[in-house]
């Protein structure tokens, strides 16, 4: 990531309206955290319910909603909680993703029901939510849409084959909708945070270093820290 001009100003995400697919843990985790503090009004959409019930202990002003973008007949009823909430959406981060089975296998021995639901989860999922939620983001000619991407979009690793998939075609998801709806107020940005302290990371390495993992609170950091600074007109990828 290149150096950034000035520092994260303490008012940028003041009153800010955000939706965190997958906050529970990790990045998404770290996400509704910091922004909460820096004055967001945030909900996180997740499955895991205890999970979600102990971030919102912690943090008793987040707007904790239960469910499952895997499933399209959660998308609208989501939506419609979204919606009960917000009267406009600035930020929707798609932070949501799986593996499929652990240990990964390699693409040729991937059953195709797995390739499925990495696919449902990880770009189907953000995408039917992403259309659900742009007429409002239309509406007031704003809003930003950040969906996490990794290195194995762009490299080719053994054994991530179903992962990397999903995440090749959401970059380029990305890149459609920026070019499509950048003249009416609305970004995208696939970012990859880079190789974080996670629960899903060790289920795919475990065995990795945890030294030489980013903490996933310093990769939030950065990531908003960008996001108050990024240029609408540049590339639609960013690497933390």
């Amino acid at each position: 990531m290149s150096q950034l001009s000035t520092p994260l100003s303490q008012d940028f995400y003041t009153g800010k309206q955000v939706v965190i697919v997958g906050g529970t843990s990790g990045l998404g985790r770290a996400l509704a955290l910091q922004l909460q503090a820096l004055g967001a009004k945030v909900a996180v959409i997740a499955r895991g319910a205890i999970a979600l019930d102990q971030l919102h202990q912690q943090s008793p002003t987040l707007i904790p909603i239960t469910g499952d973008i895997s499933d399209k007949h959660q998308t609208y009823p989501l939506t419609g909680t979204i919606h009960a909430h917000f009267e406009r959406i600035d930020y929707l981060f798609n932070v949501a993703s799986t593996l499929g089975p652990t240990p990964m296998p390699l693409l040729i021995d991937t059953a195709c029901e797995d390739l499925e639901q990495v696919l449902a989860t990880n770009l189907i999922g953000p995408f039917r939510l992403i259309k659900a939620l742009l007429p409002t983001m239309l509406l007031h000619q704003q809003g930003t849409v950040v969906n996490i991407s990794s290195d194995a979009a762009v490299s080719a690793y053994p054994h991530w084959g179903a992962y990397g998939i999903s995440k090749a075609a959401l970059d380029h998801l990305s890149r459609i909708f920026a070019e499509e709806l950048r003249e009416q107020g609305i970004q995208f940005w696939a970012v990859d945070p880079g190789d974080m302290r996670t629960p899903m990371h060790f289920a795919a390495v475990p065995d990795a270093d945890p030294g030489a993992l980013k903490d996933p609170a310093l990769a939030a950091t950065q990531l908003l820290q960008f996001l108050s600074q990024a240029n609408p007109n540049d590339s639609t990828r960013q690497v933390l």
